[in-house]
């Protein structure tokens, strides 16, 4: 049997190699092996060593599976530091993704050198953590203050040639990494190496650091939401300018150990763990994904438009259809312009936008989509289009072909069955702008067949996508859950509490944005028409009266200057706009309804128990297979805390008992009408099991 950490001499170097498929996680065998190894270096006679990791990788970081259990020694720092005790000079090669522990332990090392591609990066913070063995510490030893906290505080990676632009590594290698690290090693091995052990270097804390660092705290602050994690990580590298290497170590550790036992990393490593599962087929799946090499796109407006950049940058060909050269140009005109402005940032080339723009064919005729294998619609959102759309499609395109509508509501089994193959057709909904958005709802339609459903998620995994496995039901999961929560928002406002209330409410519960500023931001006509088809009941129509007016009366959001807001026409910065408080005033009264103080709690539990509430129904009627899943799709797709871990997680941290009863009151209350407890909500929150219990109960 291989062992996970072995030493092979060449020459005078002692490479060490790490080899825990797949990542090379430092698992407690790992960390054992290395102190091992090192000692059989020293046996062996080398001179140097070099860390290196099989598979193209050095180490992708720590082993999350061991989160939350008592720590196994050797710990972690334990092994940076006995790494740079070394007696012998050690270069780390770092290949593929270096992130977490596996640069803490190249940290540990004495000399760092890197492959151009490679990945370096501190992502703790996104698992509500801090970097636990040394990152804190060594890292501002080893950059500039600045560069140390953007690595530290926003979990972003660095590539290898980033890297030693910064100071993080020394040294670029070329086409033969280990080649390259050995003679490296061989360079250095007669060279004193005991000023590189960083945990020897002193930091000084000038007024001009401290300035910096107060400037610098001030946007982690704003940029962290609500995150506590990207605040201590900063201040613990605040340590490092005022405190010796030993004791700031101590204190990273203490840090570390209370944050991984906290409510926001228990939520952060929830939706880490959700993301996992949600790309996972069900059980009675099976098959292959048929195979994809052109796409076509109906529609060239923001959201087909969107689309196409998505599969473009991926790397196929798109046929994009339009009714008109005129819709054309303009839709293509803004794909142009949206890649162009990664030219300002490096972050794409002029030739690299060219040829982005070459892989789209343009056409005005149904004809030209006869040779995609993928064919997604994002025409108007009503059901007769989208039924004459598919009954075209279902006259050209090719045997085999998947049929994908981007619908957000409407009945896919109504949609497939205007085809003679809706076995082939299913729903993959995105969210806009659909090139930036991470989340793609696959909608499995009755009749959709296995190898469709899995060449759906096979492309969502090709374009970066986060796939979330619904069953048809008005508005699927997400808009489905947005209904409640906005009636609720709204609601709230008749009752005495201002859109502004509501808004801080939830962005100092953690939301990217309150509904009032999306609902502007979105356009207020576009939930006006839907009202406008659909048959509310007297009650619900009622509830959003004071939106209506605002339509009605010219204020549409940000499109139009002002909405429930009103915008700085150069700016767009918000402020109150008086009009909208006279017209929900005399909504008000039209209704005869007594004002009164409401609190930012009420705001909060109102709003976020009817997510949770529909959610549960969402689960009961096998719309959702997890409640894992329907956090993702809140995370992904609507701006939900992440370090909450998502509408039900956040449900479980309450307690469903507790949240099941305040359901239950405000159900059996004056607005009980608004109201639709869960029965799964209640027999969980009585026999005192969690959604997970539900979910191994059923086989999800």
């Amino acid at each position: 049997m291989t062992k996970s950490v072995s030493t092979e001499m060449q020459g005078d170097v002692a490479v060490i190699w790490i080899d825990n498929p797949p990542v090379n996680a430092l698992s407690h065998h790992v960390r054992e092996g290395i102190g091992r190894e090192l000692g059989t270096a020293r046996d062996e006679g080398a001179k140097a060593i070099v860390l290196a990791g099989r598979g193209g990788t050095f180490i992708a970081g720590a082993d999350i599976r061991e989160f939350g259990s008592p720590p196994k020694r050797p710990i972690l720092y334990e092994v940076c530091d006995e790494i740079e005790a070394c007696a012998l000079p050690v270069v780390a090669l770092i290949e593929g993704n270096t992130l977490g522990g596996g640069l803490e332990i190249a940290l540990g090392a004495h000399y760092r050198i890197t492959t151009p591609g490679a990945k370096l990066g501190l992502p703790e913070v996104n698992l509500g953590l801090l970097p636990g063995a040394g990152g804190t510490q060594r890292t501002p030893r080893l950059v500039s203050l600045e560069d140390a906290l953007t690595l530290v505080t926003s979990g972003r990676p660095v590539s290898g040639k980033q890297a030693v632009a910064v100071g993080l590594a020394d040294r670029l290698t070329g086409d033969a990494p280990l080649k390259d690290a050995i003679a490296f090693a061989n360079e250095i091995t007669a060279l004193p190496h005991d000023a590189l052990r960083l945990s020897k270097r002193t930091l000084e804390l000038t007024p001009q650091i401290e300035e910096k660092f107060e400037a610098a705290m001030q946007l982690i602050k704003s940029k962290a939401k609500g995150a506590i994690a990207p605040v201590i990580a900063a201040g613990c590298v605040h340590n490092a300018f005022t405190m010796p290497f030993e004791e700031a170590l101590t204190k990273e550790r203490e840090t570390f150990m209370e944050l991984v036992v906290g409510d926001q990393s228990r939520g952060m490593r929830h939706m880490f763990f959700a993301e996992r599962q949600s790309p996972k087929p069900p059980a009675d799946v099976s098959g292959t994904p048929r195979d994809v090499k052109r796409v076509g796109v109906l529609g060239a407006g923001t959201m087909g438009g969107g689309i196409a950049m998505t599969y473009v940058e991926a790397g196929y060909p798109v046929t994009m259809l339009e009714m008109t050269e005129e819709a054309l140009d303009r839709g293509l005109a803004k794909m142009e312009k949206n890649w162009a402005r990664g030219i300002k940032s490096g972050r794409i080339t002029a030739e690299g936008v060219a040829q982005r723009m070459g892989l789209i064919s343009r056409t005005t005729s149904y004809d030209d989509l006869a040779d995609c294998d993928l064919i997604i619609e994002a025409v108007f959102e009503t059901m007769a289009v989208k039924k004459e759309v598919f009954g075209k499609l279902d006259a050209i395109a090719k045997q085999g072909a998947v049929l994908a509508t981007n619908t957000s509501y409407l009945d896919i089994n109504e949609i497939a069955a205007q085809t003679s193959r809706p076995e082939d057709v299913l729903g993959m909904h995105y969210f806009s702008p659909a090139n930036i958005m991470p989340l793609l709802e696959i909608v499995r339609a009755d009749k959709t067949a296995d190898d469709v459903l899995l060449t759906a998620l096979a492309v969502a995994k090709k374009t970066r996508k986060t796939p979330v496995i619904a069953r048809v039901g008005h508005g699927f999961i997400g808009n489905r859950m947005l209904t409640p929560y906005l009636r609720q928002a709204n609601l709230l406002v008749l009752e005495g509490a201002s859109p502004e209330q509501i808004d801080k409410a939830l962005t100092d519960f953690g939301w990217a944005m309150g509904p009032f500023a999306v609902s502007d931001l979105a356009g207020l006509d576009i939930g006006y028409k839907s009202r406008q088809d659909q048959e509310l009941s007297e009650h619900e129509k009622r509830i959003y009266i004071a939106a209506d007016r605002l339509v009605e009366a010219g204020h549409l959001g940000q499109k139009s200057g002002s909405g429930f807001y009103s915008y700085d026409p150069q700016t767009r910065a918000r402020s109150v706009n008086p009009q909208a408080q006279t017209i929900i005033e005399q909504v008000r009264s039209e209704l005869g309804i007594n004002t009164r103080e409401i609190s930012d709690e009420e705001i909060v539990a109102r709003t976020q128990f009817a997510l949770a509430n529909e959610g549960a129904l969402v689960l009961e009627e096998g719309v959702a297979q997890r409640a894992s899943d329907i956090d993702v799709v809140y995370n992904h797709g609507y701006g939900y805390p992440r370090w909450r871990g998502g509408p039900m997680r956040y449900a479980e941290t309450v307690g469903l008992k507790k949240v099941a009863a305040m359901i239950a009151d405000w159900a059996d209350g004056s607005g009980g009408v608004h109201w639709q407890p869960s029965e799964l909500l209640k027999e969980l929150g009585e026999s005192g099991k969690s959604f997970g219990d539900h979910e191994k109960e059923q086989g999800a």
